[in-house]
């Protein structure tokens, strides 16, 4: 099939989103203003520079039409923390993708354990085996045909990084150990579990 972006595509669900997978989950956390805690994941979500390394996530609207929460403390506190998701969390990743309200913790309700950061205010995930502490650098809000408004890309500077000691094997991280989960289309995600190593081609 093609399909013209601009017209009906015909079938049961939009396939875009399962056109471009998977993608890394970014499962952001960060605090208000007043001190509110926030946990959402964004599968908009990927490092795209180093010297420095910069990380970005991309968030849409809330319903009526304020930016979602990640969005509004990230511009407000200027800091957030990228948790890693992996099978076993999974699912309270899920849970926290509810639309709950501004002056909800997240973690709270779904009941997992966070921790300190080491420089920056927002906690972490105490189950996740990495987190990258990062400090807000710029934002892009994106073109959009929606009324109700597009997206924001917000643009992090990593200032820290945590590694848990057991998912190290020989000063490398054992990807097999920890199954970082990635994000597929409709409701369906991928566990690594399964690596193939390609050495880089040598010319002459």
């Amino acid at each position: 099939m093609f399909w013209k972006t601009d017209e009906p595509h015909g079938l049961r669900f939009n396939p875009l989103k399962s056109c471009v997978i998977p993608r890394p989950i970014g499962w952001i956390s960060t605090v208000s203003a007043d001190g509110v805690n926030n946990l959402a994941p964004y599968s908009y979500f990927n490092t795209v520079s180093e010297s420095p390394w910069i990380v970005m996530f991309s968030g849409g609207k809330r319903p009526e039409g304020d930016p979602k929460d990640s969005v509004a403390n990230v511009e407000a506190t200027g800091e957030f923390v990228c948790n890693m998701v992996t099978e076993e969390l999974v699912q309270v990743m899920n849970q926290s993708s509810a639309p709950y309200e501004k002056d909800q913790d997240e973690a709270a309700i779904i009941e997992i354990e966070m921790e300190p950061s080491e420089m920056v205010k927002p906690l972490r995930v105490k189950a996740s085996p990495i987190h990258l502490e990062c400090k807000f650098i710029d934002k892009k809000v994106l073109p959009t045909t929606k009324p109700d408004g597009g997206s924001t890309i917000c643009f992090g500077e990593v200032i820290g990084v945590h590694i848990r000691d057991e998912v190290l094997n020989d000063g490398v991280i054992d990807v097999a150990a920890i199954k970082p989960v990635g994000r597929l289309g409709y409701l369906d995600y991928a566990i690594v579990d399964n690596i193939v190593t390609v050495p880089r081609p040598k010319l002459g």
